[in-house]
């Protein structure tokens, strides 16, 4: 009897386990929908193939004025270009596209740019080829410095024009007839650069002309290239990435004037900001976090924040633990960028003589007080140079002008003829 009783029990027992398991199978919470799909799109992405109607959009200018698509209804061709403040690519293009409005402006053409990006889809270290993000405050300067006149609309908020159209990167045009029929989609051009003779295929040109001639477009489709679409979606990835460079480990090294004054030849082809600063320098402790920030803006570039404590020995671990409280590690990037020179680290500790010696290794015109800060260029030159604390968006702008907004193309390396 006991037995059997028993058995009965573990029956019951395991039927009471498989009803709860079934129970919270069914009740469980589902799996969050990925925000992009494989292919880094967000929900709603559409691709236009080409015959179809131009997507409609109400979206705000720089102008202060709200576009639609029939506010573009006269011309026989409407070129949209999706485009954005920050990236490389988009600057290459810059002078081209000018070049184009100016060719076609007195034909049936119109032009439209519009930025789909929004700043939560960016990392501070994609900043690092403008002065400029992709906020739609910053879109109005960004367009005067580029002396544009065509409509410049933000779509930033919602991204909603950028899923319809399918805009993968920036730039990335979209061409249509009178009927406002898709007839081209792709690149601009074949060059991301700036100089004009590095482009071999004037794709985006070839078909307003064939569009304006009534002739079918050469070439209807081609790949974009330039800066991804920057999706709000991107953020907390980019936010997990930025609160990496916290848990960055930190050296600190001493360096005599010699080992100064070879810093400040800089036989590398990156930009070297020299800062000199010190734990009990105030003014130093308050432009410190603006340092970080550039170094961080132009992380991926040729460019590296060096900087040089006047602590004394005993105090070296407070700069240390200073450094280490403002994030100041190195990222990989810059690691990587040291081996080659058989460097170690960008933080540096004065251990030689009188402030003197360090005016002359380092820069003949800095006055004297600290902070004190130089740019730099590959082969010693100083191109910038301030003392005090920095103003960031001026520091900035010398550091944009001196490196340039562009990607450039590399040198051919020359051929040695050789005799027979």
């Amino acid at each position: 009897m006991i037995p059997r009783l028993l058995a009965l029990c573990a029956s019951l027992a395991l039927a009471l386990s498989l009803a709860s398991l079934s129970h919270a199978a069914a009740t469980a919470t589902p799996a969050a929908k990925p925000l992009l799909d494989k292919n880094n799109n967000p929900e709603g992405f559409k691709t236009l193939a080409i015959g179809d109607a131009a997507p409609d959009f109400s979206l705000p200018g720089i102008d202060g004025k709200t576009y639609s698509l029939r506010d573009f209804a006269g011309p026989d061709v409407l070129m949209v270009l999706f485009t954005s403040n920050h990236c490389p690519t988009s600057h290459g293009i810059e002078k081209r596209l000018q070049k184009l409005r100016d060719d076609f402006r007195h034909q049936s053409f119109a032009l439209v740019a519009i930025n789909p990006n929004h700043p939560d889809g960016l990392s501070l270290d994609e900043l690092g080829y403008g002065e400029f993000n992709d906020s739609f405050e910053e879109m109005k300067p960004y367009a005067e410095s580029n002396g544009w006149d065509f409509p410049y609309l933000y779509d930033g908020d919602k991204q909603l024009t950028a899923r319809a159209y399918g805009c993968l990167a920036t730039p990335h045009v979209f061409i249509f007839d009178k009927q406002r029929k898709l007839r081209y989609a792709g690149r601009f051009d074949d060059s991301r650069f700036p100089q004009e003779d590095t482009v071999k295929s004037p794709d985006a040109r070839n078909a307003v002309t064939a569009l304006l001639a009534g002739k079918p477009v050469p070439v209807e489709l081609t790949k974009p290239h330039g800066c991804s679409t920057k999706w709000r979606e991107k953020r907390a990835k980019h936010q997990a990435w930025e609160a990496s460079w916290k848990d960055l480990p930190v050296t600190i090294e001493g360096i005599d004037n010699e080992g100064i004054a070879a810093l400040r030849k800089n036989p590398t082809n990156k930009f070297r900001l020299i800062n000199v600063w010190a734990t009990w320098c105030a003014p130093c402790v308050e432009e410190f976090p603006d340092l970080i920030m550039l170094s961080r803006r132009f992380n991926m570039r040729p460019f590296e924040l060096i900087t040089l404590s006047m602590d004394d020995e005993r105090a070296e671990p407070r700069a240390k633990a200073f450094l280490e409280k403002q994030g100041a590690g190195l990222t990989k990037h810059v690691t990587d960028r040291l081996k080659p020179e058989g460097r170690t680290t960008n933080h540096y500790r004065y251990t030689g003589g009188s402030q003197d010696e360090v005016v002359a290794a380092l820069d003949s015109q800095w006055p004297g007080p600290i902070p004190h800060t130089i740019l730099v260029a590959p082969g010693g030159e100083i191109v910038w140079r301030h003392n005090g604390v920095i103003d960031p968006e001026a520091a900035l702008k010398a550091i944009v002008e001196a490196m340039t907004p562009y990607y450039q193309p590399q040198p051919k390396p020359a051929t040695v003829a050789i005799s027979k």
